[in-house]
């Protein structure tokens, strides 16, 4: 059997804006005309020999088989835009329009090795970043007035390209303003605020001065493989020299793993064991604002920042304090930044691990005892199992311990929690299948040859045949998704949650070093998307992921988040059916009777009504981004906003079952779990069949 480790890196995206009025006198109102100067940087040899060696690779090797054309080019176009000036505040309309003669050639450009495009629109975003920058400077050099009755919209996907000189000041006053005004909002005194976007911008042309050819050329590459899925990327040698020293040394403390997103420096994963997880305070999209060390020490600004110089200042001795400022992907436009405050420490291992709790739920009069799983990621040592080592880590074996422990204890069922579980390892994922089915298909696994391959469970064994219920949500990925697929498609248990992230593809990593071995220098390398994963009836977990049987309310909708929320998203398809043998456990007509009675609590329980509540809010506020420039404005938006959150957010609390009695300490009560034994009590109430396995456990 082939060993594939799934990786999850969710790009979920949020455009962090900043805004402020008038042109200050000194500051042009017309832009020169952009000319080739000294000091533009320009391509190499050696780019040009690269860039035709990825567009041979992708477009033979990618899974997706896409061929050059115009279309195809416009999209790399656009993409580059993109990946410049996301937010259309940089480049102006005329820009654009001068670019229009590349938007059909680039197809053509790729093949034959010319980087024109390339450096000719990035040259002049470097002369808008500097003029901008002047801008910001005149304009930061005297305080905001908050006393005007004005609006700015924060969302500017949808915006033009500024027509003049002047729109763009006027955007630039208010997208500076709207940022002053956030950290006035925060607690910061006027001098601090000066202080910290001082940085923040200086920050940014810091950055601006060190980009090189190489880092152009990295975006270029990347507007390009980007067409073809979001996963496909190529890693300019410096980067691939350094990601695996700065992916580990950015788990040293809080232990997140960092990237740059445009001008911010975002959270992508939270690690199992780590301090940043186990707040329970920071989520898989985060971006990091400012960071301060200590009790008392001052905020300073990392936007802007690269990402080995911010992991610097979040990195420390353990034990000590850091404070973070984050803007959350959830966030709404009204929002500050919240200030979380953090001890730095080494990664516990152990929490990594699969570990459970019992809980107790009442249900008609009948009090049950449920096992619950908590699963944060599939993990597997590989080299200890070649050493064929005692007590590997591993969590298959881990989960069967705790299942026969559950079993002991004379549970009424058990529940697999994968709520934010990003993927692992696909055997442990497979493996893990075969505890709760006799034997059989888990998942199918499809190249871009087309050939595909059955992954089995050929263990007839069976850790645990009573009643089962799988905990899902937006941020269960890659073998999450193929582990809850499997136990829906034999009927062996309920799945319930939300939906998930949809991330069923398989990437390669290719040194582009041995594609071009005359090369003196390094080339780099490339993240290709190779293969993709179906479920044993035929269907995708790409895109779509998995629908639990029963759905509970979810901020994350899937065009905000996931991967059906990005437009090169590979899509949705079907192949033929693995041969399986499906249980009668859970049939359509004990789903539909739990979904029932799980719609009527939904109406009468209050947790339950609280919960559905808050997301029908969020979603309502979510789609107004548009915010008050004025400070009284603004301030009772912010007010109202937070007391209407608190009063949705206060479901009961509980006492700890851990806790000893004379000092019961009291936890936030986890609705959805709670909602998933109830679950699990209807389902031993009406499955007869699950009642009698579940005698044969106990």
């Amino acid at each position: 059997m082939r060993k594939y480790l799934i990786t999850l890196v969710p790009v979920l995206m949020l455009s962090l804006q900043q805004e402020s009025r008038t042109a200050p006198a000194s500051v042009s109102q017309q832009p020169a005309v952009w000319a080739p100067s000294g000091d533009d940087l320009k391509p190499t040899v050696t780019q040009e020999r690269v860039e035709q060696a990825v567009t041979q690779l992708l477009t033979r090797y990618h899974y997706r088989k896409v061929r050059l054309s115009d279309s195809l080019s416009a999209v790399v176009w656009n993409n580059y835009l993109k990946e410049m000036d996301p937010s259309k505040v940089y480049f102006l309309a005329s820009d654009v329009t001068s670019f229009e003669k590349y938007k059909n050639q680039i197809d053509d450009a790729l093949v034959n090795g010319d980087l024109t495009a390339a450096f000719d629109m990035y040259n002049v975003f470097r002369k808008r970043f500097n003029e901008r920058n002047e801008f910001v400077k005149q304009t930061l050099s005297k305080p905001f007035s908050f006393t005007t009755d004005e609006s700015y919209n924060v969302d500017r996907e949808k915006a033009q390209w500024p027509k003049s000189a002047d729109e763009q000041n006027d955007i630039w006053r208010k997208m500076l303003k709207n940022q002053a005004l956030e950290l006035k909002l925060a607690g910061k005194a006027d001098t601090s605020v000066a202080t910290l976007m001082n940085s923040r911008y200086k920050n940014l042309a810091k950055n601006l001065g060190r980009i090189k050819s190489e880092d152009v050329f990295q975006w270029y590459m990347n507007a390009f493989g980007e067409t073809l899925d979001p996963h496909t990327n190529y890693l300019s040698p410096r980067t691939a020299d350094s990601f695996n020293e700065e992916m580990s040394a950015s788990l040293e403390g809080i232990g997140a793993r960092l990237q740059a997103d445009g001008e911010y420096i975002k959270i992508t994963d939270l690690v199992p064991g780590g301090p940043a997880l186990r707040s329970k305070q920071f989520t898989a999209g985060d971006k990091i604002i400012g960071v301060a060390q200590g009790e008392t020490g001052p905020v300073v600004s990392v936007v802007g920042m690269e990402v080995d110089e911010a992991v610097k200042l979040i990195k420390g001795p353990k034990g000590t304090v850091v404070r973070l400022q984050i803007k959350s992907p959830s966030a709404l436009a009204t929002d500050v930044p919240k200030e979380i405050r953090i001890v730095r420490e080494k990664i516990r291992i152990a929490e990594a691990r699969a570990h459970k709790e019992v809980i107790d739920v009442t249900e008609e009069g009948h009090t049950y005892k449920f096992g619950v799983v908590v699963l944060p990621i599939f993990y597997r040592d590989f080299e200890g199992a070649r050493r064929r080592e005692s007590d590997v880590a591993s969590t298959t074996t881990d989960v069967k311990n705790l299942i026969d422990s559950l079993k002991m204890q004379k549970v009424d069922g058990i529940v697999i929690d994968l709520r934010g579980n990003g993927g692992g390892s696909l055997i442990e994922a497979i493996n893990l299948t075969g505890l709760f089915i006799q034997k059989g298909p888990v998942v199918q696994v499809k190249d871009s040859g087309g050939e595909t391959e059955v992954m089995a469970d050929n263990d007839p064994s069976v850790a645990y045949d009573g009643p089962l219920a799988v905990l899902v949500d937006r941020f269960s990925a890659s073998a999450s998704e193929i582990f809850a697929a499997a136990i829906q498609d034999y009927h062996r248990g309920i799945i319930v949650g939300g939906q998930t992230f949809g991330k069923g593809t398989v990437q390669q990593l290719i040194d582009l070093n041995n594609m071009l071995p005359k090369e003196q220098d390094k080339v780099g390398q490339v993240k290709m998307t190779t293969q993709k994963f179906y479920r044993i009836n035929g269907s995708s977990t790409q895109h779509k992921g998995v629908t639990p049987d029963i759905q509970f309310p979810s901020r994350y909708s899937a065009e905000d988040f996931g991967e059906s929320s990005q437009p090169s998203a590979l899509p949705w398809d079907q192949i033929a059916s693995a041969r399986f043998d499906a249980t009668s456990f859970i049939t359509d007509k004990l789903t539909t009777s739990l979904r029932a009675k799980y719609e009527q609590r939904l109406k009468t329980d209050a947790d339950l009504k609280r919960e559905a509540q808050a997301v029908n809010e969020f979603k309502k506020a979510k789609e107004n981004t548009t915010v008050s420039l004025q400070e009284s404005k603004r301030k009772k938006e912010k007010e109202e906003a937070e007391k209407k959150v608190a009063n949705l957010e206060k479901p009961a609390s509980v006492d700890s079952p851990d806790a000893p009695d004379a000092a019961k300490t009291k936890k936030k009560k986890d609705t959805y779990l709670t909602e998933t034994g109830r679950v699990l009590a209807d389902m031993i109430t009406q499955g007869g069949q699950n009642k009698t396995k579940l005698s044969s456990n106990n």
